[in-house]
């Protein structure tokens, strides 16, 4: 049943709620908070906002101009299960109070302007996304960088390289080998637990739970399955996703990260986005006869992702590390290709039967690093406009692409090679996401020159440890 204001505004009356936790996402894409005690809560709260100070926000205003005001959405809250004092969370959307219109470079605003373009243009009235963010449980991290020094240092005692030390109560060897670590049973998964009560505690908080495992990589790689939902709402799902299990860990000791590569030479931790559009209760990926049961709407959906992939990934792809996972050898997407059950393709069509209702696509290549709302809303409008435009993705690619010779792969496109690259690709390839007002030139603009500014640049004036092991007795 949809939550309303009255509901909640009740819901804190009956229980006796004293503290309101307000949610919100930068640009980057973590989430920021503020707690408020209950009488600064009421029905205005959820149309006209609550006001904050947003100049501290990463991408957003200057000093001068930083009022602005947090819109409640009442079907987004829970009771935090990880604060000492019963308090409501709810996760809220930013005004800017001079003009009561939503905030351009709000994540959360873009993505419902993409799901408001999707309804404009007559093609759907929902589309579903399914994130699959895969994380690292570690038991020690460790990092640093100065003028004379840079180092990091993670650990887990699940780590094959741990099979030789000697550990309290003696080391009983049982570490996942390296790239062997898809579906162990105890005493090999040391994490069954831990995962059980990520799963179960993201489920107190509204999210509709699926499974849990552990994934491909030595040292706790791990994830868990939660059911698709609608553009904003699967994007809302997955921020609390990423809280509880970093909470869960830290409430036992562990580190989680979703770092996409924290692991030279083993996989890498990947978000693969199933995808699908709907109109009137009704999938339209579904074409019976065609390629894997797919429409002629879904080839050119598919046709519009590939032709914008080196732009999208400048989102859904969005940190100097999410390259150093695309490299072919790690069951990573890096050819920009698709497929039917072929998971060396940036595109997988899941084999579903001759169920209408289950027809997708699967975009391989994101991570979670991504903001989820920048990234489920780009998806769409690159999908959208291959819709629109027609766009041809050509012939699917049904071999193992790692098994292909140099000859063969020569015609099938990659993913860019660096953050670098891919913003590159989004400054000259954008057109598709202003469609409908989406994103705004202004953010992408800003989306840029931050990532240069504070990742990219950085990176580059930096010495790598390894730089010492190559060159120092140059």
């Amino acid at each position: 049943m949809t939550q309303t204001a009255q509901d909640i505004l009740n819901l804190i009356q009956e229980q006796k709620i004293q503290m309101i936790d307000l949610k919100f996402i930068d640009m980057p894409g973590t989430w920021q908070h503020l707690t408020v005690y209950q009488d600064q809560i009421d029905e205005s709260s959820f149309t006209l906002g609550v006001p904050f100070d947003g100049s501290s926000i990463r991408g957003w205003k200057a000093i001068n101009e930083s009022d602005m005001t947090m819109v409640l959405d009442p079907t987004t809250t829970w009771i935090d299960p990880f604060m000492a004092e019963p308090t409501l969370s709810i996760i809220c959307s930013i005004k800017e109070p001079r003009t009561d219109e939503f905030y351009s470079r709000c994540p959360r605003v873009i993505a419902q302007k993409a799901l408001d373009y999707l309804i404009s243009t007559g093609i759907g009235d929902v589309a579903f996304f399914g994130p699959e963010a895969e994380f690292f449980v570690f038991d020690d991290v460790r990092f640093d960088q100065t003028e004379n020094k840079g180092f990091y240092y993670v650990d887990t005692v699940e780590g094959r390289w741990n099979s030789g030390r000697e550990e309290a109560g003696g080391n009983l060897g049982y570490k996942p080998r390296y790239k062997e670590g898809y579906f162990p049973v105890a005493p090999t998964d040391t994490l069954q637990d831990i995962r059980t009560e990520m799963l179960l505690t993201m489920a107190k908080c509204g999210v509709p739970i699926e499974k849990h495992h552990h994934e491909v990589a030595t040292g706790g790689q791990c994830e868990l399955g939660f059911r698709f939902a609608s553009l904003v709402k699967a994007a809302d799902y997955l921020m609390t996703y990423k809280y509880c299990i970093k909470n869960v860990g830290k409430s036992h000791g562990k580190t989680v990260t979703f770092m996409p590569k924290p692991l030279f030479n083993d996989n890498g931790s990947g978000m693969h986005t199933h995808q699908s559009i709907w109109k009137d209760g009704q999938p339209l990926f579904w074409g019976e006869g065609g390629y894997a049961n797919l429409s002629q709407m879904a080839l050119h959906y598919i046709g519009g992702l590939l032709k914008h992939a080196p732009a999208l990934l400048a989102l859904t792809n969005p940190s100097t590390n999410s390259y150093k996972r695309l490299v072919p050898g790690f069951e990573a997407p890096v050819n920009l290709a698709y497929s039917q059950g072929n998971r060396s393709a940036s595109i997988r069509i899941p084999l579903s039967g001759t169920n209408p209702k289950a027809k997708r696509l699967e975009f391989r290549c994101p991570d979670a690093t991504a903001n989820p709302y920048l990234a489920f809303a780009a998806m769409l409008c690159a999908g959208l406009d291959g819709i629109k435009n027609q766009i041809d993705p050509g012939q699917p690619l049904d071999k193992d692409i790692y098994d292909l010779t140099p000859e063969e792969l020569s015609g099938v496109p990659s993913t860019p090679g660096s953050l670098e690259l891919a913003l590159k690709a989004l400054q000259e390839d954008h057109e598709f996401l202003l469609a409908g007002g989406v994103f705004t030139a202004d953010f992408i603009n800003t989306w840029i020159e931050y990532k240069l500014d504070n990742e990219v640049n950085p990176m580059r004036l930096r010495p790598h440890p390894y730089e010492f092991s190559l060159y120092y007795d140059a």
